[in-house]
């Protein structure tokens, strides 16, 4: 069976969030079971295009508009993913640094998809299904079946995995000119709320989809910013398929990117050693419990929370603990942490940005890791800090909640607390620390989540198992 993901992200040519990882992950681990998967992405001007070698195996042009484009597919010859890795290049449009935030963005993503289906019918593939990534090429699955000159496409079955229902792609209706030509008695299956909506078409036109936790695909009958009833009319071909881990790459036994490698059996020494490399560097006392958060700084990671629970956990003086903070996003949440920096020396470090490398280091070293959201389709950060042996202390909520158990409950290995609230993060921050205390609970919990199997083996599996049944 052949299968072609399609999406602006894929690790490491691309990252931005999950998206990037999963994309980068779940082909490869596909292509292991026996399935002829590839990924389409957007060119980007960055380090992995500028440092890997590309082969151009087809060109093209089509006017989006009045404008006529002209795009170049370009392979990279190594195959050094694990799959075959195909960019479209168009310039002026797909030929930036960048993935987000240019203010032409519809036209970015309309172009991309026009591009990938002309590309595919003059080059004559014909994949058995097109398995595509959020809302910036949701508008595959209707076009595949109404779009002039891509009828011999309406056989290939579509897949749309939601990995943000959050995002939709809206775009006014003066944007439809840009679309290729299609059937306008099928105009209606664009619309919502009077706005073309990449992926409220998307549920509307594709043969199924997929969120990234079976708890997320619950909570967008109910919380889906304006398409619940949609996701409620379409629940028959809603699949809920929890997201993987690379678990080559996030492997503290193997990593390259840390001080001290270590597994199950040797990890109490091995997170003590990197523990004590991360806090000199930091200006950190390495005898404290050390807590992180990693991620972006935006209201639906709870991220607007941060500065009060740094400053409630710091006032509270029974609270011996050291805090370590990564990431980067709304200028005035980075300010008030930044404002902390001065009050708590030597208790709490950040690092304002993204670093892929400080990621790994962060998850070897800390002791525990706080995820406050309001919205988590799967995380995956919270995967990574298990297969380190870093304890979750997260809301139970979409893919959280599917994935860590609260130490209260059998076979228990983590910390959830039920509202995205400061009383509620912090509770859960003091009940760990006093269970870090206990003599010996730290360690069992430890080996218990580091023998935890969320690798792509099974979820890869189960996407094969859909595409099967279409």
């Amino acid at each position: 069976m052949h299968v072609i993901h399609l999406s602006v992200e894929c690790f490491p040519l691309a990252k931005v969030g999950g998206l990037a990882d999963v994309v980068g992950a779940l082909p490869r681990y596909q292509r292991k079971l026996g399935m002829d998967a590839w990924v389409v992405c957007p060119y980007y001007d960055k380090p992995f295009t500028q440092e890997h070698d590309f082969s151009t195996v087809a060109k093209g042009s089509f006017f989006q508009g009045s404008e006529e484009l002209q795009y170049e597919i370009r392979k990279e010859t190594a195959d050094s993913l694990g799959f075959p890795l195909y960019l479209i290049h168009i310039p002026g449009k797909l030929d930036r640094e960048d993935v987000y935030c240019y203010p032409d963005e519809a036209e970015q993503w309309i172009a991309f998809q026009h591009a990938f289906l002309h590309w595919l019918k003059s080059s004559r593939i014909m994949p058995d299904v097109i398995n595509c990534h959020d809302h910036h090429v949701g508008l595959i699955p209707f076009l595949t079946k109404y779009a002039d000159g891509f009828e011999m496409f309406a056989s290939v079955k579509t897949v749309f995995t939601v990995h943000n229902g959050q995002y939709q792609g809206w775009m006014s209706w003066n944007k439809g000119i840009l679309l290729p030509p299609f059937d306008t008695w099928k105009w209606g299956l664009l619309d919502w709320d009077g706005l073309i909506n990449p992926l409220a078409t998307a549920i509307k036109c594709c043969d199924a989809f997929t969120t990234v936790s079976t708890g997320y695909l619950q909570e967008l009958y109910t919380q889906a910013n304006g398409l619940e009833s949609l996701f409620s009319s379409e629940a028959a071909k809603g699949y809920g398929i929890v997201n993987g881990i690379d678990d080559v790459y996030w492997n503290p036994a193997e990593d390259k990117l840390i001080a001290v490698n270590y597994d199950v059996d040797s990890s109490k020494e091995g997170k003590m050693k990197n523990k004590k490399a991360f806090c000199e560097k930091y200006g950190l006392d390495d005898r404290l419990p050390l807590l992180t958060y990693i991620g972006r700084f935006a209201v639906e990671k709870g991220a607007d929370l941060l500065p009060e629970i740094v400053a409630t956990i710091f006032s509270n003086t029974e609270n011996k603990i050291s805090i370590f903070i990564l990431g980067s996003g709304d200028v005035q949440i980075q300010a008030n942490l930044q404002a902390l920096l001065a009050a708590y020396p030597g208790r709490l470090a950040t690092f304002f940005g993204y670093n892929e490398g400080l990621a790994h280091e962060v998850y070897a070293a800390a002791d525990m890791i706080l995820m406050p959201s309001r919205v988590e389709p799967c995380g995956l950060n919270q995967l990574y800090a298990m297969k380190y042996g870093t304890i979750p202390v997260v809301r139970g909520i979409g893919g959280l909640k599917d994935t860590v158990r609260d130490v209260s409950e059998k076979n228990g290995y983590g910390f959830v607390f039920q509202n995205a609230v400061l009383e509620d993060a912090v509770s859960a921050i003091e009940r760990a620390l006093d269970y870090i205390g206990q003599r010996g609970k730290m360690q069992r919990v430890r080996r218990k989540e580091m023998k935890l199997d969320f690798s792509w083996d099974k979820s890869a599996q189960q996407y094969i198992d859909l595409y099967n049944r279409l």
